[in-house]
Formats: C-alpha cells, sequence, structure tokens
C-alpha cells in the first residue's frame, strides 16, 4: 500500500513538472492542436477503418489470428507512419540512415509470413487429429 502512494505521488509530481512547462514554454496551443488532430484522425479513420476489417475477418475460421496480426501490421504502420510520410533524403543523412520503407514492407512481409505459418500449422494439426485411426490393436489374453 505504501509503495502505491508513494508511486502515485510521484506520478503527481512528474504531471505537475509536465504541466508547468507546458504552460511555461507556450506550447498549450500547438498540443491543443495536435491532441484534437489525433481525436479526429482516431474517430474519423482508424476506428471506423479497424470495424470494418474486423467484420470482414468475422467470418473466417482463424480470425482471432488474422485479427491479431492485422493488429500487429497496424501498429507497424502507425511506428513508421512519421518516416514514411517524409520520403526523399533528409539534410542529415544520419538522421535516417535505412531505407525505412522497405524494412516497414519486409516487417509487414514477415508477421503476414509468420500469421500464415500458425494459421497453416493449425489447419494441419487439426486434419492429423482428423485421420487419426480411432480403432486400438487387442492383445490377446493367455
Amino acid at each position: 500500500m505504501r509503495l502505491r502512494l508513494l508511486t502515485g505521488a510521484v506520478g503527481l509530481a512528474l504531471m505537475g513538472v509536465g504541466a508547468s512547462l507546458l504552460v511555461n514554454g507556450g506550447q498549450i496551443r500547438d498540443v491543443a492542436l495536435w491532441l484534437a488532430g489525433a481525436i479526429v484522425i482516431h474517430d474519423g479513420i482508424v476506428a471506423p477503418l479497424v470495424l470494418g476489417v474486423g467484420l470482414l475477418v468475422a467470418g473466417l475460421p482463424a480470425r482471432g489470428t488474422v485479427r491479431g496480426a492485422l493488429i500487429t501490421a497496424g501498429c507497424l504502420t502507425l511506428v513508421a507512419l512519421p518516416v514514411l510520410l517524409r520520403p526523399g533524403t533528409p539534410r542529415n543523412t544520419s538522421v535516417l540512415p535505412l531505407d525505412y520503407p522497405r524494412n516497414w514492407l519486409l516487417t509487414l512481409a514477415a508477421v503476414a509470413l509468420a500469421t500464415a505459418a500458425l494459421v497453416g500449422g493449425r489447419w494441419l494439426w487439426s486434419r492429423r487429429a482428423r485421420f487419426r485411426p480411432h480403432w486400438r490393436v487387442r492383445r490377446f489374453r493367455r
């Protein structure tokens, strides 16, 4: 209980430091604009897209695995989005030294391959269990 109170007090103190830096730095307008944009993008684009894709894959036999893969691909895309939306070579080549669009596509391909392997492995395992003989060899008793 004491650890929770201590952690809560430290969290509140850090929130106060962040709020004072926000107010004294004069960035309230920028942060409010960013938060409003995040809400509009989430409620206008991301949520309907996720719901629509969820409805599309609802009839699949491995819908849980496919939904997990789609969530992973979406998170990878959100992480890579700032780099993907800023094409071209930067002024400082050490800032973005890698080929991020290619690496993003390779990562999405790895997610797709892992999902296909998982779904295929489960399908093969279920077929193996289906074709297993159900009879037992009886031993002769003496």
